[in-house]
């Protein structure tokens, strides 16, 4: 008798343990007013919604951009200011719309087959005046030190939280070649590349690919297209040095060969676009 009540003691333990563990509250629960939500189950069929990091300049001074940027009709994720401020001995940014959300910041845009680039990217704007026209032509404004160390030390963040590939980190002019030209050849693109921000050409696979020749001798037009649409670009396949496609490569130099942006097919820029293509779009 003493051996049948203490199996049955045993069993009811048992059962009040499952029952208590069959009734411990789920953790993962998140109540939104009359419903909740259980987050118990995340898909492994994901990415995130970030795919492009896109610098801007705003061709405006710093008040004239911060209105245009919070009360005009475009927008954009951060500004750096031409002359940043201190706390702490750290520069600031200004944040003028969060990451989740969208910003107005690429107007009518295109990279690597994919179109509204608004929906899945984030822009940094930096104060700059973009260039001036004078007798001597196109003037383009320089960038202040401080301002780009702290682009560099955004841009590196927003890269690792979002694991941004190289090949799209951009220019805006890269992604609206035939209506943008910031943030111009003087933004340091190599510079930036160097400290994991961006692409850039190794120098050994662009001298392979002029095979010997000057780089200012005439490259061929059909392959520079083919080469930088493989890269991202939306461009002619014409085999013509069209308006479109002079625009196009003139926004490619300004990114890759800021030395000589006239848009002109040399063999410099073949050898550059080939080089890119090899270097981050063999995969694919």
């Amino acid at each position: 008798m003493k051996r049948i009540l203490l199996l049955l003691t045993v069993l009811g333990l048992s059962g009040c343990v499952e029952h208590r563990v069959a009734e411990k509250p789920v953790t993962n629960v998140i109540e939104h007013g009359d419903y909740a939500v259980d987050t118990s189950y995340p898909s492994q069929e994901q990415d995130e919604r970030v795919r492009f990091l896109i610098f801007h300049y705003t061709a405006a001074d710093d008040k004239e951009s911060l209105r245009l940027l919070t009360h005009g009709s475009v927008s954009a994720h951060y500004l750096i200011p031409s002359h940043p401020t201190q706390i702490n001995g750290k520069p600031v940014v200004l944040q003028l719309v969060p990451e989740n959300k969208r910003a107005w910041h690429a107007g009518v845009s295109g990279w690597a087959g994919r179109n509204n680039i608004n929906y899945t990217s984030i822009g940094i704007e930096i104060v700059n005046d973009g260039f001036h026209e004078s007798a001597a032509g196109r003037q383009w404004i320089p960038y202040h030190k401080e301002q780009t160390i702290l682009a560099a030390r955004l841009a590196r963040d927003i890269i690792a939280r979002y694991q941004i590939e190289p090949q799209n980190v951009l220019a805006h002019s890269d992604i609206a070649p035939l209506r943008k030209t910031d943030p111009g050849p003087q933004f340091p693109w190599q510079e930036m590349a160097q400290q994991g921000i961006g692409a850039w050409p190794d120098a050994a696979t662009v001298t392979k690919y002029l095979q010997g020749l000057h780089r200012w001798s005439a490259g061929n037009v059909a392959t520079i297209q083919k080469a930088l649409a493989a890269y991202g670009y939306t461009i002619p396949q014409s085999g013509k040095m069209d308006p479109e496609t002079l625009r196009v490569i003139s926004a490619f130099q300004m990114h890759f060969r800021p030395s000589n942006i006239t848009g002109v097919a040399d063999m410099e820029t073949e050898a550059i676009a080939l080089a890119l293509v090899e270097k981050y779009r063999s995969a694919t």
